[in-house]
């Protein structure tokens, strides 16, 4: 399977009160075309982080990002993403929010309508084109944020954490929905969780990193048909292969955290 996106020997630092700061050191894995992967690790590892650098937002401190071979030095036209938050602009309408991107791209009014149009459609907000953010659930309002990311008619969509908003009923049948758009579109999806089920439910491949600062841990194939139920034997196995891989790496954020009299790295625990 040919490679769409390649991380090369990425590291990236931050300065905070004078000092530097490690988030991402030395990372290097690749981003099959056509293939559904997921990126998971303790809580604070820098997932979010490298998700942004992977999409052009966030400049690393070394190494590179290439997307067909090509560095790249900044936002992508064929890498879009869809935000944890939402970030929909409160004071313009679904149509007009999905229509940002290609707005941004110089395209002109009619086909930014029917593009829009046929996305909105897809996420099934139909009825809600003209509505305002605050008048939306927050199902509601992630779906139009897929639909924004997708008008663009990007090759890699990068999705940040895109349920943990939402409550397990909503969540669960968004991803279900996810699953869908990936399959019918056969665009490349990456997203960050810190979910284990539900980068074992949706991901073909799974990128393990290490604690802070991260580097991939391992990369677990998970070789299971789709759709797939939690509960299954074989699902079960994946699950529990995971959540090991992360809980040694929390481990050590304990060890460390002992040797200096702290416990910091309780809040990662409560997020897995």
């Amino acid at each position: 399977m040919a490679s769409l996106i390649e991380i090369v020997d990425v590291t990236k630092s931050f300065t905070k009160e004078d000092a530097d700061v490690t988030v991402l050191e030395d990372v290097n894995f690749k981003v099959h075309e056509g293939e559904f992967q997921c990126i998971v690790g303790p809580s604070g590892c820098g997932k979010s982080t490298l998700l942004r650098v992977m999409a052009g937002l966030c400049t690393p401190t070394s190494g590179v990002v290439k997307f067909k071979d090509t560095p790249i030095s900044g936002p992508h036209p064929k890498i879009s993403m869809v935000f944890q938050s939402f970030a929909l602009l409160p004071w313009k309408t679904v149509q007009e929010n999905v229509e940002l991107g290609l707005r941004l791209r110089g395209i002109g009014k009619s086909e930014r309508r029917r593009a829009s149009k046929e996305y909105i459609d897809m996420v099934g907000l139909s009825s809600f084109a003209t509505s305002y953010p605050v008048e939306l659930s927050g199902g509601m309002k992630q779906r139009v944020g897929f639909a924004r990311a997708l008008a663009t008619d990007p090759e890699v969509v990068l999705l940040d954490e895109p349920f943990s908003a939402l409550d397990e009923f909503t969540a669960s049948k968004l991803r279900n929905e996810t699953q869908r758009l990936w399959k019918d579109m056969k665009k490349t999806f990456v997203m960050v969780t810190h979910s284990i089920s539900e980068a074992g439910e949706l991901a073909e491949r799974v990128v393990v990193l290490t604690a802070r600062p991260a580097n991939v841990r391992e990369i677990v194939n998970i070789e299971m048909e789709l759709p797939r139920r939690k509960g299954e034997c074989r699902f079960n196995e994946y699950e529990r292969k995971l959540f090991s891989l992360i809980d040694t790496e929390i481990n050590k954020l304990y060890d460390m955290e002992a040797e200096l009299g702290t416990s910091t790295c309780s809040e990662s625990v409560r997020h897995l």
